[in-house]
């Protein structure tokens, strides 16, 4: 067999884990949703750490599984030995704001909420928070990365000195009038990651979703085999793209009306090339399922139902 272009896998405890970001269940406490994960056949959980009391709107935005603010050590210790008593590795902690919001206040906010999930991460042992770069909606991509420059130094200090990674995702965020024209989160693309992963060090690496590139006609094998490496979580979530809406809107609405997020399977990513590609690079990290599917959210059981189809898809490649 040629394996030029293969990395290793000769360790036995480093194998890919499948499992679910919690976001979905915004009214279910994290002691229900751990139970229910274990019991079907997951063995790693992103737990989302919004504020508790944020009043964010967004959707798929704003669960509190963990109130991190204050948190104790006994509580950060307490939270993960529940997690692995039920065989759960907890993969990340999630909170996915816009640390470049054009209003001051609020950016200095969800700044500080991201750096008491990174204190909270450390304490209880989680290698890694998620979490988006951000954007000004009105600005441009160099200068969203010319800011990003000046405000993320504080985070990534923070998160150093708590022994935590941080994982940008790759969202560009643009699907809503008021996340128009630039959206808010600028590392979307492979110009912007090669700068963010050179400039800010090895303690950022990518939470890479591949349904992204799929609607921004990214190639997503090369993308992996360029940025696998510093990929130090993985998100699983498909995307359909609507060809009447993308007739009827044009590629310049960036997604808006034509681009459909769907549970791995149902939509138009290529599982087969993600994964050969990621065994390529090495990827031996968690494949977290990200649950945004219109199609299977109206109530907690077809929440579930979601999660499960996706499971059986994923499943097979998951070694």
């Amino acid at each position: 067999m040629n394996n030029v272009g293969y990395k290793s896998r000769d360790d036995e405890e480093d194998r890919m884990k499948l499992g679910l970001l919690t976001a979905p269940f915004p009214e279910t406490p994290l002691a229900e949703v751990a139970d229910w994960t274990a019991a079907n056949g997951f063995t790693t959980i992103e737990i989302a750490c919004w504020p508790a009391t944020s009043g964010d709107t967004r959707r798929y935005a704003g669960t509190s599984h963990i109130d991190v603010d204050g948190i104790s050590d006994a509580e950060a210790s307490e939270i993960a030995d529940a997690m692995n008593t039920r065989g759960l590795e907890i993969s990340g902690l999630g909170y996915y704001p816009n640390p470049l919001h054009p209003d001051a206040e609020h950016a200095r906010m969800v700044i500080d909420h991201l750096k008491k999930v990174i204190v909270a991460a450390g304490k209880m042992g989680v290698p890694v928070v998620n979490t988006f770069i951000g954007a000004d909606r009105a600005l441009t991509q160099d200068e969203n990365w010319e800011k990003a420059t000046r405000v993320w130094p504080e985070i990534i200090t923070c998160a150093a000195d708590n022994g935590v990674k941080i994982a940008i995702e790759n969202c560009p965020m643009i699907f809503s009038k008021d996340e128009w024209p630039s959206g808010h989160n600028v590392a979307y693309n492979p110009r912007i990651w090669r700068r963010m992963l050179e400039e800010f060090g090895t303690t950022i690496g990518l939470n890479f979703d591949p349904s992204h590139l799929v609607w921004l006609m990214i190639d997503m094998e090369r993308a992996i085999m360029e940025f696998g490496e510093r990929f130090y979580h993985f998100q699983a979530k498909d995307v359909m793209i609507d060809a009447d809406g993308l007739y009827e809107y044009g590629s310049l609405s960036s997604g808006i009306g034509w681009q459909i997020p769907r549970l791995p399977g149902l939509g138009h990513v290529d599982w087969g090339v993600v994964f050969s590609s990621l065994y390529r690079v090495g990827y031996d990290g968690p494949i977290i399922i990200e649950h945004e599917d219109r199609g299977f959210e109206e109530t907690d059981e077809l929440v579930k139902r979601g999660f499960l189809l996706a499971r059986d898809i994923l499943a097979p490649y998951v070694h």
